[in-house]
């Protein structure tokens, strides 16, 4: 009997995973790979919806919610009380002195103009004390000016003023040694060297430092202006913290019949501690920065306008003399600028204005005394403008210069210069002090409502643990 051989088949494959559904779930019902991870979040979201279906799960919710409202609204005080801080520390240490340099620079220069007109007048060897001061106001000039621009570059428009000054002022100071050095050799020229430096001073010089000194008095004002601004987002969060935290006492009332929650009382408290020293300590710094502002700094800037005003009618005084007989223009200046400072009528323009700007303190007797020896120096100048018209020269220019007249135009001025600084100086140290003041009221409350916000979360949290372990 012959048997056949059958030649076996091939293998049966292997019993694989089924097929994924179309759609991209896996066999569970859920997303697979990449398409199951952009699902997290909508199953995060519907996670916490079912949870906050049960009594427990919205405690938690709550739970949550008031500690993170409670840790952001501190964040954001914190923050904003810290960014007040360090305005008020800039505009003490930074912004106050580069604007008292900016106007020292105009200050300076405006004087060392007239100081220069004044020593021309001299025959020969100019007087020494003359030259010294001329000498030392371009020397004033030149450091405060290097103090000014030394945040040039991060201040909007002072660049500009700061170039002009580097480049023109030792352009104006060749053309007064030109001009002395002509007229100690009697040289006519001499005189119109000196009216050409004066020109330049007066159309160049001096408005790029009137410019700087707008910028950086405009500089100072905007960062008093935000060192007094109110806090609308911290406060936002912190009154929305503490409606949330009552709003979960009461549900917890209704829910539990418990009248007290020991640590949502806590952070209420923590909370209110909060609202009422930051309220206090902020009104307080708010008005102690903006008396540093009204009766420092914006009677400081009246004054400086003030002295700028006098200096200039002093340049136009030596100059007029100077023009011998062909000095009109100077002299019409000479009387806007007076108009300026004492008002058409003599009793009113910028010094008339910084008076009713002082209630009280040394700056009352100060401005006094300013306004005093500008009656006497516009006598005086009365006085020049007569002797001169009536051809004696000599005594005019006398008249003016030397300070050994007790009546006469020099004494007076410089008693009006010396009572003007006295002034700004009074209302600099107000402005400080009022500011320095203001600074204070602030001492520890950045630190303090970082610790109360985390005293406010702590309690919220233990006071929503209290419920949830009575549903275990």
């Amino acid at each position: 009997m012959t048997s056949t051989a059958t030649a076996p088949g091939p293998a049966a494959p292997a019993p694989g995973p089924p097929p994924s559904p179309p759609d991209g779930r896996d066999r569970a019902g859920g997303r697979s790979g990449l398409l199951g991870l952009l699902d997290l979040p909508g199953q995060g979201v519907r996670a916490v919806i079912r949870s906050a279906a049960t009594t427990p799960g919205r405690l938690t919710v709550i739970a949550v919610g008031l500690v993170l409202l409670s840790l952001v609204s501190g964040l954001a005080a914190t923050l904003s009380v810290q960014s007040r801080d360090d305005t008020i520390s800039g505009v003490i240490d930074r912004r106050e002195p580069l604007a008292a340099a900016a106007q020292q620079v105009y200050r300076s220069l405006s004087d060392a103009d007239a100081t220069a007109a004044s020593a021309f007048l001299s025959i020969g060897t100019e007087p020494p004390e003359l030259r010294q001061r001329y000498e030392r106001d371009i020397a004033e000039a030149g450091a405060a000016l290097a103090k000014a621009a030394s945040d040039a570059s991060d201040v909007a428009g002072a660049a500009g003023p700061v170039d002009v000054l580097n480049q023109s002022l030792p352009v104006y100071t060749g053309l007064v040694e030109t001009a002395r050095a002509n007229n100690r050799l009697g040289y006519p020229v001499g005189a119109s060297y000196l009216r050409e430096a004066s020109e330049l001073m007066r159309a160049k010089i001096l408005p790029a430092a009137q410019d700087l000194y707008r910028v950086d008095t405009e500089r100072l004002v905007g960062e008093q202006d935000s060192a007094t601004g109110f806090p609308w987002l911290a406060t936002i969060l912190v009154v929305a913290l503490l409606a949330a935290l009552i709003a979960a006492q009461v549900y917890l009332t209704r829910r539990t019949n418990r009248l007290l929650n020991v640590g949502l009382i806590v952070a209420t408290a923590a909370v209110v501690v909060s609202l009422l020293w930051g309220a206090v300590a902020l009104v307080v710094q708010g008005s102690l920065v903006g008396s540093g502002q009204g009766d420092g700094s914006h009677r400081v800037d009246v004054l400086v306008r003030a002295r700028i005003a006098a200096l200039q009618a002093r340049a136009d005084e030596t100059l007029t003399l100077v023009a011998r007989g062909d000095g009109a223009a100077y002299e019409k200046d000479f009387g806007t600028n007076a108009a300026r400072l004492v008002g058409p009528d003599g009793q009113g323009g910028l010094l008339g204005e910084a008076r009713g700007l002082i209630k009280d303190g040394a700056g009352v007797a100060k401005v006094a005394d300013a306004e005093k020896a500008a009656k006497d120096w516009l006598k005086a100048h009365k006085e020049v403008r007569a002797q001169d018209d009536a051809g004696q020269y000599q005594e005019a220019v006398d008249f003016a210069v030397l300070e050994d007249k007790a009546d006469g135009s020099a004494p007076a001025f410089r008693q009006l210069d010396d009572s003007l600084q006295a002034a700004i100086d009074v209302g600099r140290q107000e402005f400080l002090d009022d500011t320095h003041n203001g600074d204070r009221a602030l001492t520890l409350l950045a630190p303090g409502l970082a610790v109360l916000a985390v005293v406010a979360a702590a309690g919220a949290a233990m006071g929503i643990r209290e419920r949830l372990r009575e549903y275990r």
